[in-house]
């Protein structure tokens, strides 16, 4: 029970970054080129977490075909439901212009944007209550990339939703629930998977990886470039590296 808690707690811990990073894009007005770069860091964090705390972990514990399989189904499902919820309304959740679509403009789009938030969170919130199962080392670095990466997510976000003339308190409301909702998706991460077997574990570690890759994809490597351009990947070189030495500590 005791681990449970504190799984949740750095769940809670990582989705507060998004509730910092929207208190920022809501209060200050943040030049849209240094938001786009702080997008391609977080998006290079991400990556890296992806590739040496998710995928390799997943591979060492039961081999390639679980992780194959595991990632591609976690990409398509994500894919899958990130196309129908841009369709309502939810395609530029993590855009900071004008992108977004006013309720006026989309019914429905709020409730749309709520629920992508809620997708892009979910699979880096059981991952890190799952990687808290090993001991803690692999789950404070897991931990420490999702935070990171969830400022500029935060941050992009309030800045688009206000351009679209949603209320402060609907911008605080969504993240503040996302937060609280990623505290209790890594509880339950670690209360209901501490006794699966080693490929259970590594399929469901790289569905997670597939997911979270699927969504640099489609939501912050398109906000990032769409203001920096040829500095994106420059950018996002620095944030995998800065992770990468992260996990390394």
């Amino acid at each position: 029970m005791a681990g449970a808690l504190v799984a949740g707690g750095w769940g809670l811990f990582a989705g507060a970054a998004l509730l910092v990073g929207a208190a920022v894009g809501s209060l200050v007005r943040v030049p849209p080129r240094l938001i786009a770069l702080v997008m391609a860091f977080g998006s290079g964090v991400l990556m890296a977490a992806v590739s040496f705390e998710l995928i390799a972990e997943a591979y060492e514990r039961s081999g390639m075909w679980p992780v194959v399989t595991g990632a591609v189904g976690g990409a398509a499902v994500y894919s899958g439901a990130n196309a129908l919820l841009a369709r309502r309304g939810a395609q530029h959740r993590k855009r900071s212009g004008e992108q977004q679509p006013s309720e006026a403009e989309a019914p429905g789009s709020g409730n749309a944007i709520a629920l992508g938030a809620l997708l892009d969170g979910i699979p880096e919130s059981v991952v890190i209550g799952t990687s808290l199962l090993g001991g803690g080392q692999l789950g404070v670095a897991t931990v420490g990339a999702v935070f990171i990466s969830n400022l500029p997510e935060g941050l992009a976000s309030a800045a688009g939703m206000r351009s679209a003339g949603r209320s402060r308190r609907y911008v605080f409301a969504l993240w503040g629930s996302i937060a609280a909702i990623s505290g209790l998706a890594a509880l339950a991460g670690y209360a209901l998977l501490g006794g699966a077997s080693a490929a259970v574990m590594a399929v469901i570690t790289a569905v997670a990886g597939g997911a979270i890759l699927a969504m640099i994809a489609d939501t912050m490597i398109p906000e990032a470039y769409g203001k920096v351009h040829l500095l994106t990947g420059l950018v996002t070189v620095v944030g995998f590296l800065s992770a990468f030495a992260l996990s390394h500590l």
